[in-house]
């Protein structure tokens, strides 16, 4: 199971998602985790330094692999696996309240 299936595994318990039906699910589970990995994406831009953002470009035209692209976050950004687990966890509570209303 890669991160993202984990991930989307984790937002259909925390949001109550499993009491819908299948297809419903689906629908939502697509949505949510197309914004937060816009999210995410955004707070690694930001994060990145100008070069940063110019290297990761030139990876992107390139074709790195997605592991390649993780590694050169990891390095080029302090801390950048709690930045991500951040702005999940701030996208999952902002979620919960959104439903809980």
């Amino acid at each position: 199971m890669n991160s993202q299936d984990k991930l989307q595994e984790q937002l259909v318990k925390e949001l109550g998602l499993d009491n819908l039906p299948e297809d419903r699910q689906q629908e939502l589970l697509i949505k949510t985790t197309e914004v937060l990995l816009k999210r995410i994406f955004l707070e690694t831009m930001e994060k990145l330094s100008d070069h940063g953002r110019s290297e990761y470009e030139k990876m992107i035209k390139k074709g790195a692999e997605p592991q390649q692209l993780e590694e050169f976050l990891k390095s080029n950004i302090q801390n950048y696996e709690n930045m991500v687990q951040g702005v999940i966890d701030d996208f999952k509570e902002e979620m919960k309240e959104d439903i809980s209303r």
